[in-house]
């Protein structure tokens, strides 16, 4: 927490200098001393309160820490927004400048500095526009009932007794400040109503201890699917303490908590060979928690289906080669928000839904909630309901 404390330190102040040099930089005279002012009183304020509103994690439970966070990441994903605009458009300004100077006849930028300074002043107001705009529907879209996305999932020489099956994936819940037991219960709900065989809760389900959270995620031991609840750590579990979350899920939650393990059930006379593997990052901070599709299946049966439960996509990888018919992840949150749903497709070989590798399906659940700004834009939050039929 000291080290992700210091680097949000660090890159909050870096940040917010840039914005507000680019924002005062066109604001030339002592009629924009008043705006000047203001915007650096602004930026310097949050780059200094938003690390430490976010850093308040250890306290999550304490009515001043939640609040802290919940207006840290709220006002966060507003500076998100502007930074992202202002980068844009500052490369488009970078583009242009290389026009003028490599053909000045040509070139649309108008000769006089006053009128390019009006220009980008008037751009910079455009960046606020469009924040505005954004950041309120992404909002709003950060409150809505998550989104029932059903697939059905051709599987060859798939056994007919388990043809039908219905398994329901949540992911990336994130019961922490902003998101509390009403809405797991409302979850619960939604997933016991969707009559699944089998419920797949693929990682990064808190933000904050067991102790404080305990009471939050309580209605989960409520979910109810013949073949059981099964459950894979993420990444934010070893943030919030991953060993004690592993108890409570098997123990208070009746979960089937599978750390690079496998177990072996029975549907209609089928088997099915569930597996899972801890996060790809888990060594950084459980050195016994090692990602290894290959120890998890280890002395299975093929089974007549196998299902991995690993909560990066990027596991496939390990993955190959073991009869893996799919795979089902989370992680990216597709990006969660609009303009990073369409960054993260650039650097993400698979951001979200359905996908063939190989001989495997894989399956990249959006995010059941959020994380960190309540805001949903061009990525809905979602329930999976994946249906096996024969190919």
């Amino acid at each position: 927490m000291l080290a992700f404390f210091a680097f949000a330190l660090v890159f909050s102040v870096s940040m917010h200098a840039y914005l507000g040099y680019r924002f005062t930089g066109p604001l030339h005279g002592d009629e924009y001393r008043t705006a000047r002012r203001s915007i650096w009183t602004l930026a310097i304020s949050h780059a200094i309160f938003f690390p430490i509103a976010v850093g308040q994690m250890p306290r999550t439970g304490e009515p001043l820490a939640d609040w802290l966070q919940l207006v840290g990441w709220a006002t966060g994903g507003v500076f998100s927004l502007v930074l992202i605009l202002t980068l844009l458009k500052d490369v488009a300004w970078l583009a242009l400048g290389l026009w003028d100077r490599l053909s000045p006849q040509t070139s649309p930028l108008p000769a006089d500095p006053g009128r390019r300074a009006f220009l980008q002043t008037f751009a910079n107001a455009g960046i606020g526009a469009a924040t505005a705009l954004i950041g309120g529907v992404a909002l709003i879209g950060g409150r809505l009932r998550p989104a029932i996305e059903r697939i059905t999932l051709p599987i060859g020489g798939l056994s007919p007794a388990l043809v039908g099956l219905r398994i329901v994936q949540i992911s990336d819940i994130h019961v922490g400040p902003t998101i509390r037991r009403e809405r797991i219960a409302e979850l619960v709900g939604i997933v016991n109503g969707l009559e699944p065989d089998l419920i797949a809760v693929t990682g990064d389900l808190v933000d904050g201890s067991v102790k404080a959270l305990a009471p939050h995620v309580a209605p989960l031991k409520d979910l109810s699917a013949p073949l059981g609840s099964w459950f894979v750590t993420g990444n934010h579990e070893y943030y919030s303490g991953v060993l004690p979350w592993c108890a409570h899920c098997e123990d208070e939650l009746g979960m089937v908590v599978l750390n690079d393990a496998h177990r072996v059930v029975q549907h209609k006379g089928a088997s099915i060979v569930v597996g899972g593997v801890t996060d790809l990052r888990a060594p950084d901070l459980e050195t016994s928690h090692v990602s290894d599709p290959q120890k998890a299946f280890a002395g299975a049966p093929q089974g007549d289906f196998r299902l991995l439960l690993a909560h990066q996509p990027e596991s496939l990888h390990a993955a190959a080669g073991l009869g893996v018919h799919l795979q089902l992840s989370g992680h990216t949150h597709g990006g969660q928000y609009f303009p990073y749903t369409w960054l993260i497709r650039l650097v993400k070989k698979w951001s979200r839904g359905l996908h063939r590798v190989g001989e495997t399906w894989l399956y990249v659940n959006r995010g059941t909630t959020y994380w960190g700004p309540p805001m949903r834009l061009d990525s809905r939050q979602e329930i999976t309901v994946i249906e096996l039929s024969a190919a």
